[in-house]
């Protein structure tokens, strides 16, 4: 485990979803420096299935040794949020994000806020136990999982840093490394026993099977390659993309994307918006891809259909991107030019 070296003493931490889960064992990790926690979180009133609210992680958090102040926080709620950071301000005269839901935006963000605040994204390497997890996973899941304290301690780990530790996507796993932590058994819910993949890293469709079959759970996908000819929703969905395609897109765009489909129209198929008037279809693109999407047939018909945001799906795990994150954001454009097409 990653020891607490006092680093934080002082200083405020603003995080989402403080109240349970991953989010609370990051404050309560803050909290035994002395730092000053937000626990910017939905739970007011006591949910009948899930444990705490933001009342009683603020009493676990200055149990600790920590200051807090709960706030009640929609992050969807730009009002709810912009609130909560004011309150922060006047209370504790500064504020750190240390946990933001859209990853995409970290680079961004770093850029925008270099020298003054760090923006960093962190995942963890496996699936980690939450009370989340627990409902979608069902009985026997937490033994697949690590404890919420392997996040905590990452977290610590990258808030202690300067500044100028910005715009890097961090695993859980790989930054404790780099503190000197050898021994990870002390993070497993039951040591010894395989863990899961988390479902959020950018791997191929085919290992990320190939993992989980290893560690004992069912893959509910594999990936194939689609024929040229194939036809189906698939085909269909990519005569649409064609019709729509024009010079206009593929200047404003620059981007060839491949994307690699399970279920149950597995295939890999390609839109390249880079070259000539652009062009689309199965099978590898022409040339090297700046993106690569894995996402199950039906989820890729739901987006390209208006039926399900980009964001949303990445944010869920049913989409994982691979390569330019910028270029991942400007097909968005295209879905929505299609919705009139369908």
């Amino acid at each position: 485990m990653l020891h607490n070296t006092g680093k934080l003493a002082g200083c405020t931490v603003f995080i989402t979803g403080a109240s349970r889960g991953i989010g609370k064992a990051i404050a309560l990790k803050a909290a035994r420096d002395g730092a000053n926690v937000v626990v910017a979180a939905k739970t007011a009133d006591p949910h009948p299935k899930l444990p705490g609210t933001i009342y009683t992680a603020a009493a676990e958090i200055e149990a600790a040794g920590g200051k807090a102040l709960p706030c009640i926080v929609d992050v969807r709620d730009e009002k709810q949020i912009n609130e909560a950071v004011e309150q922060a301000v006047e209370k504790f005269g500064a504020y750190t994000i240390a946990k933001y839901g859209m990853s995409m935006c970290v680079l961004g963000m770093a850029e925008e806020f270099k020298g003054s605040i760090a923006v960093n994204a962190l995942w963890p390497k496996t699936a980690i136990q939450t009370a989340a997890m627990d409902m979608l996973g069902g009985s026997g899941i937490g033994k697949q999982c690590r404890k919420v304290e392997i996040m905590a301690d990452a977290a610590y780990a990258i808030l202690k840093k300067p500044t100028s530790f910005t715009g890097q996507f961090v695993i859980d796993e790989d930054i404790l490394k780099t503190e000197g932590i050898k021994e990870f058994d002390v993070y497993a819910v039951e040591p010894g026993h395989p863990l899961l993949p988390d479902f959020f890293l950018d791997q191929q469709p085919e290992d990320l099977a190939k993992q989980m079959e290893e560690h004992g759970a069912t893959p509910a996908f594999k990936s194939g390659k689609a024929d040229s000819a194939a036809t189906g929703p698939i085909s269909d969905m990519f005569n649409i993309i064609r019709g729509i395609l024009s010079p206009d897109i593929v200047k404003t765009t620059q981007g060839v994307y491949r994307f690699d489909l399970s279920g149950e129209h597995a295939g890999v198929w390609y839109i390249d918006l880079k070259n000539d008037a652009g062009s689309a279809g199965s099978g590898d693109p022409p040339v090297k891809a700046d993106v690569v999407m894995a996402l199950d047939s039906a989820d890729f018909i739901k987006m390209f259909g208006g039926k399900l945001k980009p964001t949303m799906a990445f944010m869920s795990g049913k989409l994982k991107i691979k390569g330019d994150m910028g270029l991942a954001i400007k097909l968005e454009k295209m879905m929505a030019m299609m919705k009139s097409k369908l």
